[in-house]
Formats: structure tokens, sequence, C-alpha cells
């Protein structure tokens, strides 16, 4: 069984991405230290993966293999305020399938990642 996990997003700028990161999930600005930026879920009692940001040479060419998924009941007012934090809309329309509704948005680094209601519609 796991006992933590924790993910680790590469990216141009860590420091103006955990900034970005930290607001759009919630979770603990803790520190750097060198290439890293370390955010975790906010409160003592708080449940979910760390997120590290790691700082890499390359820039993003291609698709995400992973992305995050976040759960919302309101993913048009959640998009709207991530868009406002620096997140682009990919497409302006809602996407569906197999019952559950989501917008794409890419964070300020092209990341894609997804706001969406899991099926609660």
């Amino acid at each position: 069984m796991v006992a933590h996990l924790g993910l680790v997003l590469d990216c141009h700028d860590p420091d103006a991405l955990a900034r970005f990161w930290s607001q759009a999930l919630g979770y603990d600005l803790i520190g750097s230290a060198g290439s890293y930026v370390l955010l975790l879920p906010h409160g003592a009692e708080a449940t979910g993966p760390q997120l590290l940001l790691q700082r890499v040479p390359e820039p993003k060419q291609t698709k995400n293999r992973m992305h995050f998924d976040i759960h919302v009941a309101d993913i048009e007012a959640e998009a709207s305020r991530l868009v406002e934090l620096g997140a682009e809309r990919v497409q302006p329309e809602q996407l569906s399938e197999h019952g559950t509704t989501w917008v794409l948005l890419r964070d300020p680094e092209g990341n894609e990642f997804c706001v969406c209601d899991a099926g609660s519609t």
C-alpha cells in the first residue's frame, strides 16, 4: 500500500507556477530548494498528494501524458476562477463523455488540466 503520493510537474519557472497551483488547488506553498518548489494540501488534517514543481531546461512540447482533474460542483464558476488566476481555456464549450462533463484548460506554462463534475450532473 502506498503511504503517500507525490506528483512532480516539470516546468520552466517553478516559483511562478507554484503561485498559480497553490491558489488553484488551495494548497500551501511550503518553499523552494534549488530547482524545486513544494506544495502541500492546506491544513494539518488535509489529505491529498504533495505537488513538487521541478525546473527543467526544455519547454513543454506535446500533450501531457498525465493531467490533473479538478472535481467541483460548478465547473463553469471554477473554470472562470482559474482563468482569472492565469489559466487559459482551451475550448469555449464544455466537453462530455460517459456522463461526465468537463472544461479543458492550460496552466500558465501550457500544461493541460480539466475542471470536471465527475458525473455529478
